[in-house]
């Protein structure tokens, strides 16, 4: 019985040290996969992907969301326009809502990277894997730090976001189609909700809604676009599809930049329906917010599923199953006293706290032409951010030449690729 407790503690102290610390074989049998590199994806998303005119080697996209606990795969139809073409649920992501600032924080990665062929690892220990890029020019220029922070199998993660085998299988099969069809990077949008009016009312009271709010830019333009913004980084902060004077240093002060008119409008329309849904979602949740659950309250609602698992397997459950609405009091109360408990156990206290100072983050609309000056370029109104987007070029089949398909084997950050001008001007004739 001692030996079985002290494997036990083995295995979880393996399990807090990093994702790539965790045991190396999956307990999913997939013994009829021959070449799980080259796996094609199943009948039925390949009858699914002609049905809608989709072809199989067209660029995707992936999106994550924390708290539903899902991954999106999206990819480019017929009129460069991308669509959900596959949803999973994730296994396992440790931590809570918020993004990585620090190696050993245990937090799963949060914002925009960029992935290219050489992302792909084919000889993960934990079946398949896809390195996120974490730190990203973002990370990195506001001083984040951490490494080998995946998308991969196993169910079992300290930082990643963990898959099934099976998913991972499929997952990685879409992004080696994409490659082999002449995409030169998948952008990787990880978000940690999706971005309603409703969401960041409840979530308002974060520490992380600044951020967060940086984040919907990115988010609202790929919503009004249907395809994945060009982002930049500068002045420590993430720049979505602007047109810009000259070039752009993460650390460094942004160029002048200018909006498309067209996406300008687009956005403008998008904002004053935010703006009604926000206000409503304020009368509705008057005087309560959302309470973000810790890992173990995650793991406590889905302990039953590891039953009959090794201990490797260890899904975490969603947020939205463990977590709920509470008086502002009250949130306020219980999250201080976790951090003075953890405090007392020597840890530091991290991002899910409440801040009841936190002004409303409802954001202003307004004509075009009612314009403010910020540091970083100009906005549409006063409230709204200078880097509204515009759409990201990803090539389609037509016309490119397809990458030489080379996985590399090692599980390390890679630096982004060079980015070819956007389509702007294409976007905003065609609409």
């Amino acid at each position: 019985m001692r030996i079985r407790h002290l494997a036990y503690v083995s295995l979880i102290a393996l399990a807090l040290a990093s994702c790539n610390d965790t045991l190396e074989s999956a307990s999913i049998d997939l013994s009829t996969v021959k070449n799980k590199v080259e796996q094609p994806l199943p009948s039925h998303i390949l009858a699914d992907m002609t049905k809608k005119g989709i072809d199989r080697n067209s660029p995707i996209m992936i999106r994550i969301f924390k708290e539903e606990g899902v991954m999106e795969i999206l990819k480019a139809n017929q009129s460069n326009r991308f669509e959900v073409i596959a949803d999973y649920k994730i296994c396992a992501w440790s931590g809570r809502l918020g993004p990585k600032v620090k190696e050993g924080d245990r937090q799963a990665p949060e914002g925009f990277y960029m992935l290219t062929p050489a992302n792909l690892n084919p000889n993960s220990k934990y079946y398949l894997a896809i390195n996120t890029g974490f730190p990203n020019r973002y990370d990195a220029a506001n001083g984040r730090n951490g490494a080998n922070l995946m998308i991969h199998g196993a169910c079992s993660s300290s930082g990643c976001y963990s898959m099934t085998d099976q998913q991972v299988l499929e997952i990685y099969a879409f992004a080696r189609d994409a490659f082999k069809g002449g995409q030169k990077a998948i952008q990787l949008e990880a978000f940690p909700f999706r971005m309603t009016a409703e969401n960041m009312v409840k979530h308002r009271l974060s520490p992380n809604i600044e951020f967060w709010k940086m984040l919907k830019v990115g988010y609202d333009n790929f919503e009004v676009t249907k395809r994945p913004p060009e982002v930049e980084v500068c002045e420590k902060k993430y720049v979505f599809n602007q047109q810009a004077t000259g070039p752009f240093n993460a650390g460094g002060k942004c160029p002048v930049m200018t909006t498309p008119p067209a996406l300008q409008t687009a956005l403008l329309s998008y904002g004053k329906q935010y703006d009604a849904d926000y206000s409503a979602a304020l009368k509705k949740y008057d005087g309560m917010a959302w309470y973000d659950p810790t890992e173990a309250e995650r793991k406590a609602v889905v302990a039953k599923q590891r039953k009959g698992h090794d201990l490797a397997y260890a899904p975490t459950g969603t947020a939205l199953a463990a977590g709920k609405m509470m008086k502002v009091a009250d949130l306020e109360s219980m999250m201080a006293n976790q951090s003075a408990q953890q405090l007392a156990r020597g840890g530091t206290v991290s991002s899910p706290t409440t801040n009841p100072s936190t002004a409303s983050i409802r954001v202003a609309t307004a004509a075009p032409e009612a314009t403010a000056q910020q540091p970083g370029g100009p906005v549409l109104a006063a409230n709204i951010p200078a880097n509204v987007p515009i759409p990201m070029a990803n090539p389609m089949n037509s016309g490119v030449n397809p990458l030489a398909y080379a996985p590399q084997p090692m599980e390390t950050a890679q630096t982004e690729p060079a980015k070819k001008p956007p389509f702007w001007k294409f976007w905003a004739k065609s609409e």
